[in-house]
Formats: C-alpha cells, structure tokens, sequence
C-alpha cells in the first residue's frame, strides 16, 4: 500500500527530531513535503538532502504562536504545489518543573506552542481541505498525557487539551471531508528535552531518552501509516513508545 505519492503535506516543527524523520520518510515515498519550522539554516539543509536525494521539498519559517504566519505556511504550500493533503502538526516545547515552582513563563510557552499552535494549524488549513472537499489532520500529543507523573503535568495538559481538540474535531466531521488522527510517542529519540531549565530534571529525562528511546523514525512511520490509508479509512489515535516504557 502507497497513498502517499503525490499527496501535499506540511510539516510544522521540521528541523529536527519527529519533524525532519517524518518529512524524510514521506518524501522518500513520493510525498511534496512542505517543512516549517524557525530554524531555517536547519530546514534548508534538510531540503537540499531531500532535493538531492530526488524528492520535492520546500522550507518555510514558522512560528505556529503567529496564526498569520501558519497562514503564510499553507498559502505559500498551495501556491508551490497546488493543493495541500494532510497538514502535521508536531512543533512542540517541554518546560518541565514542579506545579509549586510557578514556572509561568514556561507554562504559556508549552501553551502556545502545544495548543494554540495546535489551533492555528487547524485555522489555516480548514479552508484549504473544505474547499477541496478533503484533507487530514495529524497531530503529535504524547504518552505524557496518558500517564502523569510529577514534573510533567502542565506538559501533559497541553497534549491532553490537544487529544480533546482532536476527538471534538473527528466527531464534528463525519461528512467524509475531514480525517484526523493523533500520534501519541513516548520517548523518542530527540531534543525535546534538552531546553529544560531545571538541571536535574532535564539531565533525568536525558537518561531516560538515551536508556530507551527509539528513533524519530519509528514515529514517522506511523505517521505513514495513518497518511496511507484510502480516504475512508481513519487511524483516529495511535499510540507509539519503547517497549521498555513503563
């Protein structure tokens, strides 16, 4: 099976990790692949390997807290590629500290990146994916929201508020035109924890990573999984981790 060649896809936070894997693996199987993210020098040298390697790519600065700038994203995605199949939202920050520690800068980021991101995602490529009479969400969350433990529950919040958005969304498009599907990994070789500011907590998490962590590649392989089933088939929420992870 391969109802990946040809489709249009956008990938928000690309340069690195789940992104940048996913945007590999989906290009190697025919995919455009539209990379986003705010690292530039990062996803230009993604595109250049994806471009020399025979696939089609192009790269585009991203902020997913600016509604305007996702906008920007999917216009200029359409404008190079002339439709747009399925947009992949995976930008995401982990700020983890204890609730008591009042770390509130660290909540809003996790806010606005986790969720509202989420949000803009679905605002800009709605009206693309109506106005085709299709498309696909596909959401990164995390198994951080299916078991909480200390240090991660405003994390987990923002990834559980995103799995509720997801289901809300699924039930409200039954007409055929929509599908979705949420990608929860659980530790995944990446950097999503090494811009933790509390020391021991990210050097905890980086222990825990390096011990048992499988590739981003793992992870974008399901994502290829839910992007290649017919149109009337939807993986709604799958869940991906270590076997080693309790």
């Amino acid at each position: 099976m391969n109802d990946i060649t040809g489709k249009v896809i956008t990938i928000t936070g690309a340069s690195s990790g789940i992104g940048e894997a996913t945007a590999r693996l989906l290009a190697e199987r025919g995919a455009l692949v539209a990379l986003g993210a705010r690292r530039t020098d990062r996803l230009d040298g993604v595109v250049a390997e994806i471009v020399a390697a025979g696939g089609r790519a192009i790269a585009c600065e991203v902020d997913v807290t600016s509604a305007s700038a996702v906008v920007d994203f999917v216009a200029r995605t359409v404008d190079s590629f002339g439709r747009l199949d399925v947009f992949v939202g995976n930008a995401g920050v982990s700020s983890l500290s204890p609730i008591g520690e009042l770390d509130t800068d660290g909540w809003s980021s996790m806010i606005d990146v986790n969720l509202r991101g989420v949000l803009n995602g679905i605002a800009a490529a709605m009206p693309v994916f109506q106005a085709q009479g299709r498309g696909h969400f596909v959401t990164t969350v995390s198994t951080s929201g299916i078991k909480i433990v200390p240090t991660q529950a405003v994390y987990a919040a923002t990834k559980n508020a995103v799995r509720t958005l997801m289901e809300g969304l699924r039930q409200e498009s039954t007409d055929g035109v929509l599908r979705t599907t949420s990608i929860s990994p659980g530790y995944v070789q990446t950097e999503l924890v090494d811009a933790i500011a509390d020391t021991r907590i990210r050097e905890a998490a980086q222990a825990s990573m390096a011990a048992m962590g499988i590739p981003a590649a793992a992870v974008a392989r399901a994502i290829a999984f839910a992007i290649e089933q017919p149109h009337d088939v939807e993986i709604g929420d799958l869940t991906i981790r270590p076997t080693r992870q309790g």
